[in-house]
């Protein structure tokens, strides 16, 4: 790489403002290269970087950061962001453990204003941030950036309709790159496709308008007759007589090459010249500048170390996501009333081959989780099984939903959990550690948790054939852990392994499983381990072993209030049991690492779990 690298010199965003055209140009090829290689060394989210590398180039020089506020959508997209802004040293350490967060956080810089991770949030934050600054007396502007798959869930909707019945300064910047994680899905794809006017018209029309208004005693009046002629030439020439966006009240500006640095100049000078909230729609290529991200964003959306050379993935081994797709495909040719639905996730729930096979079962709703459940719950009412894919991390979104569209009329509506417990360097905001506290305050919902690859099969079998009402089956990110040699998988409530004759008895569920039989081999005496296949509800016949034991260690990879150890130890000891319960489960928030340093600290590892067994059996 050059030793004289634009990128050398720019330590925060007052080092781009005076750079010539081509050298911004220059330093977005720089930059580039720095994201290709961090990325397939550590993981993360590669297409959905590229592709704004020029456009978060020119918000930065157009606007003064961080006295202006910017809040990007989900965030995964602010690598850039994090490099021009006093963080490219670190930029190797994204993702790592005590690392830089692969999304913004408040609390690493203040060029971060506001915590994301999930979709669709920063229209309502911004503006929330736009509203603080009128009654703080703080004068700046506020901009929410969103990508058209962003814009497809229901909250930033919500914000859209808010924002836009107020006349106060307020800028959206629409990223349009036709893809979520899956492609687009929906008619806010299709109507984006169709939204067209021309930048030079919006540039000119907005210096026309500042200089009427400059025109002493008679420059308002003036400008507002200009302004519903200029209204009318854009109806009749342009078609956006029914764009949505002015109907809510945005002016539309765009839609903007977002490559084209000059372009995206004017056309963020503009709207930083308009009163009143705008929304200036930028078109831009997911992957832009590395060849196998351009021809396939989704598989390089989230995406695990790689060769950059050939843009394969360094590890291949098939995980849980792919096992479940597969089976689901099995059991759909057989059942033709099983569908499938997806929010936005097909590649990343494995439900690929069943969109290509079964494509009048499948769907897409894109990214809105409460509508998937709810449709869902109408599939259901219609007297067909729907199968619902998605990450527990996103499931939570749907919490109002699962309770009253599906659970509260005991429809028969089966959530596939994917990416349940730890899933490592994606940080707070992606842990699947709560999906079984919330579910577990809903009646009629059942959950099973399966510990191999077969089990998740057969739980399948008895979430769609043999469970009534809401049922979910929960299943961890990447591969199956180690499993005993005499280990017999089943979806039956419960199963016993190891010495039933022992004073102690540890339970547990799902990956940590694993982890309990490592420890168990490792320790000089008897363990009856008691593994829960149904967490909700959990058989009584299993309070009735537990009773028997002087000491019950529960080990548990979810969050511990509401958790499935907190209520089995209140039940126990309801029951009259008169022994020691110990409970190891996680406390808080689990922040960006591997999965297995993750697991260390919240004492879910093979030796914290060996360390507490043999401490215990010493009191």
């Amino acid at each position: 790489m050059s030793e004289n690298r634009i990128l050398d010199n720019i330590s925060s965003p007052s080092d781009i403002k005076n750079l010539s055209e081509n050298d911004l140009y220059e330093l977005a090829d720089e930059i580039r290269t720095v994201l290709i290689e961090t990325v397939s060394q550590n993981g993360g989210h590669l297409a959905s970087n590229l592709g704004v590398v020029e456009l978060t180039l020119a918000i930065h020089k157009v606007f003064d950061m961080p006295n202006d506020k910017i809040v990007w959508d989900v965030g995964h997209q602010a690598y850039t962001h994090k490099i021009i802004t006093g963080r490219k040293d670190k930029i190797h350490t994204i993702r790592k453990e005590n690392g830089l967060s692969g999304f913004p956080k408040r609390s690493e810089s203040p060029y971060d204003h506001f915590d994301t991770g999930h979709s669709s949030t920063s229209i309502s934050a911004a503006f929330g941030i736009s509203c603080a600054a009128d009654i703080t007396k703080d004068s700046h502007y506020t901009i929410a950036v969103i990508g058209d798959g962003a814009l497809s869930g229901g909250l930033a909707f919500e914000g859209l309709n808010n924002a836009g019945r107020y006349k106060k300064n307020f800028i959206i910047i629409l990223n349009d790159n036709k893809m979520s994680i899956s492609k687009n899905v929906g008619s806010m794809a299709k109507y984006l496709t169709k939204t067209r006017i021309k930048p030079s018209y919006l540039d000119a029309k907005s210096r026309v308008q500042t200089f009427l208004e400059k025109i002493p005693v008679v420059g308002n009046s003036l400008a507002n007759t200009v302004r519903k002629l200029k209204d009318w030439v854009r109806d009749e020439f342009f078609g956006h007589r029914n764009n949505i966006f002015e109907q809510i009240g945005f002016t539309y500006y765009g839609p903007f090459d977002g490559h084209n640095i000059p372009q995206l100049v004017t056309a963020l000078k503009a709207a930083k010249r308009r009163k009143g909230p705008v929304l200036v729609h930028v078109c831009t290529k997911k992957g832009k500048g590395y060849e196998f991200a351009e021809k396939n964003p989704k598989d390089f959306h989230g995406i695990s170390s790689f060769d950059i050379d050939t843009g394969e993935p360094k590890s291949s081994a098939k995980g849980y996501s792919y096992i479940f797709g597969q089976y689901l495909c099995k059991l759909a040719e057989k059942d033709k009333n099983i569908c499938a639905i997806t929010a936005a996730m097909s590649s990343g729930t494995g439900l690929e081959g069943f969109a290509k096979n079964y494509k009048d079962r499948f769907f897409d709703v894109g990214i809105a989780e409460e509508h998937a459940v709810t449709f869902a719950g109408g599939l259901a009412a219609g007297e067909v099984i729907p199968v619902f894919a998605v990450y527990s991390t996103f499931l939570q979104r749907a919490y109002d939903q699962i309770l009253h569209d599906a659970a509260l009329q005991n429809l028969h509506v089966v959530l596939a959990i994917d990416r349940s417990g730890i899933v490592g360097e994606d940080g707070e905001t992606h842990q699947g550690i709560f999906d079984v506290a919330f579910l577990n305050t809903i009646p009629n919902v059942t959950i099973y948790a399966p510990s191999s690859f077969k089990e998740l099969e057969l739980m399948l079998d008895k979430a769609i054939y043999d469970t009534k009402g809401t049922v979910a089956v929960r299943y961890p990110r990447g591969s199956e852990s180690y499993l005993p040699d005499n280990f017999e998988p089943s979806a039956e409530p419960y199963t016993l392994y190891g010495d039933i004759d022992s004073d102690d008895l540890v339970i547990t569920y799902g990956r940590t499983f694993s982890d309990v039989c490592l420890a168990r081999d490792e320790i000089d005496r008897k363990v009856c381990i008691l593994k829960l296949n149904r967490i909700k509800p959990v058989s009584e016949k299993a309070f009735e072993i537990a009773l028997n034991y002087k000491r019950v260690f529960f080990f548990e990879e979810g969050i511990k209030s509401g958790g499935v150890g907190e209520k089995f130890g209140f039940a126990l000891y309801q029951s009259g049991f008169r022994g020691k319960y110990h409970l190891t489960a996680i406390e808080n928030y689990v922040t960006q690492s591997t999965t297995r340093s993750a697991l260390h600290k919240c004492g879910l590892d093979t030796e914290s779990i060996k360390l507490k067994l043999e401490i215990r059996n010493e009191e």
